[in-house]
């Protein structure tokens, strides 16, 4: 009777720590690439232990077959990366926006490694990024992503199939959206550009021998710092925001 109760206890801890353990793969400032993955699985061991006792009335029983087990575990590696990837996907409105505004300040070619993504990116992408992690941890969002993860058992009960067609769409909708909200947030630097780049081409017409491209390259670096320096705070205001309503669905 008691290896019995060992044994369910062990497969209902087993059960959450592999959907917890799944978000916490992706999750940002979690599951990114310099955070050491001893570091992660304790965390995950951790907050799974936590969350247990609220959980278990709606965990299902153990299955009595390894297929029936294999497709249960399946389905919530599924739901928890499906969890992680919505995070990543709400970060990429930055890396839109970061990319857009190095291209219109002539800063595209400054790379510099982004520790977010694990990968080279541009100077303003990679700031933007950065940024974003403290702020989700100063501002307690992070108390909001592992809120998200306990409460996708009531948007996603364990033991059921998962939606995938609901998945992708919300995946094609996160996709085309974080494309807008980038764009919206990097308009500043379209707007000066755009008037930078008309100055450029009536002064060459003005004065066809000045070499006007060298001329005007400094400044327009300067000025896309300084455009940075007026937006940064609203950019970081309205991004926090859109992060924070694309999880409000996943609290149940």
């Amino acid at each position: 009777m008691l290896a019995a109760f060992v044994i369910e206890e062990l497969f209902a801890f087993f059960l959450v720590m592999v959907r917890v353990g799944a978000a916490f793969m992706l999750l940002p400032g979690i599951g990114d690439a310099y955070v050491s993955p001893r570091i992660r699985l304790v965390f995950a061991l951790a907050v799974s232990f936590i969350v247990l006792p609220t959980l278990v009335d709606t965990l299902p029983a153990m299955p009595d077959t390894p297929l029936e087990l294999a497709l249960l575990l399946f389905g919530e590696t599924l739901v928890g990366l499906f969890i992680g990837v919505i995070a990543r996907m709400l970060m990429t409105a930055l890396e839109v926006a970061g990319t857009v505004a190095s291209m219109t300040t002539s800063l595209a070619n400054a790379q510099i490694f982004n520790p977010a993504a694990a990968v080279q990116g541009s100077l303003v992408s990679g700031f933007f990024l950065v940024m974003a992690l403290v702020l989700i941890f100063a501002t307690n969002l992070h108390h909001l992503l592992l809120m998200a993860v306990v409460g996708s058992y009531r948007l996603f009960p364990p033991g059921d199939l998962p939606p995938i067609g609901d998945m992708a769409d919300v995946a094609t909708t996160l996709v085309a959206d974080g494309f807008t909200i980038g764009v919206q947030l990097a308009a500043p630097f379209l707007v000066v550009a755009l008037i930078v780049y008309a100055a450029m081409g009536l002064m060459s017409r003005l004065m066809p021998q000045m070499m006007i491209f060298f001329v005007a390259l400094p400044a327009q670096i300067l000025t896309g710092i300084a455009v940075l320096l007026v937006v940064f705070s609203s950019v970081m205001l309205v991004w926090l925001e859109y992060f924070q309503s694309g999880f409000v669905g996943l609290l149940g």
